[in-house]
């Protein structure tokens, strides 16, 4: 990477880490832009240089983010089962969420704005994982395989939307993980 881009990504992360700190202390509605920008040492301008809206700082993913979890399916073992390869992957990647994802929730159930977001913060991940999952499919295969993308999808959901306002992020992965379990189960596990 060379010095402008660790430039640019280090004024993405303070951007972020700014805005994050605000809406946490103050309310996602309580904050705006301006002041966004001033906590993070940039201008009006700088800010939607890196972000499109006060609302992509809650939810764009970081530049690096995509990075990450290709290289977490690409070290999954090419023999491993499918299901045992999207079960590692999904709580890899949900760990990685731990910093935000919390957050995030709070801001959703707190803000009208950002409760009725279509944004979703996962989208690019689940269309790649959909493309490592359709590579990996042997010919003939690829309906089972993207029935059991779906499958832990749902299992993700599952979890998500039974993890209650008042619990810990590790409770949430517990909860992943017995839902990828309990769907691996009927899965095959293959």
């Amino acid at each position: 990477m060379s010095l402008r881009e660790r430039k640019k990504l280090e004024t993405w992360r303070a951007i972020r880490a700014a805005a994050l700190a605000l809406f946490d202390r103050h309310g996602y509605e309580a904050v705006t832009v301006e002041q966004i920008a001033a906590a993070a040492n940039v201008s009006r301008a700088t800010f939607f240089n890196y972000f499109a809206s006060k609302e992509a700082v809650v939810f764009d993913q970081d530049p690096e983010e995509r990075d990450n979890w290709r290289a977490l399916m690409a070290q999954r073992p090419a023999d491993e089962p499918l299901w045992l390869s999207l079960t590692a992957i999904l709580m890899a990647f949900t760990e990685r969420l731990g910093d935000r994802m919390p957050l995030q929730r709070r801001l959703k159930a707190q803000s009208p704005a950002l409760a009725q977001s279509t944004q979703d913060f996962g989208e690019r991940f689940r269309a790649d994982l959909h493309a490592w999952v359709l590579g990996r499919a042997r010919a003939g295969e690829e309906m089972t395989a993207i029935l059991r993308l779906n499958l832990a999808h749902a299992a993700s959901a599952t979890a998500y939307q039974t993890w209650r306002a008042d619990e810990p992020f590790d409770v949430f992965l517990q909860r992943l993980d017995q839902c990828l379990r309990t769907a691996g189960e009927g899965a095959g596990r293959s």
